[in-house]
């Protein structure tokens, strides 16, 4: 398999300079990004209000 274009910038600085790039990155166990979903009540009043006939008082 091919490697990627960014892979391979990797190992040049790597060889030459003897920079290793990757231990720059910081690391964690576990996902930091913060993943919301919606409640089951939450998507139910959104269907609700989201196919409501809207009244036009007039």
């Amino acid at each position: 398999m091919s490697q990627s274009r960014a892979r391979k910038k990797r190992m040049h600085i790597k060889r030459t300079k003897g920079k290793d790039v990757e231990q720059n990155r910081q690391s964690s166990p576990f996902s930091t990004h913060e993943r919301v979903t919606k409640t089951k009540r939450e998507t139910i009043e959104r269907n609700f209000t989201k196919y409501k006939k809207q009244r036009i008082d007039e």
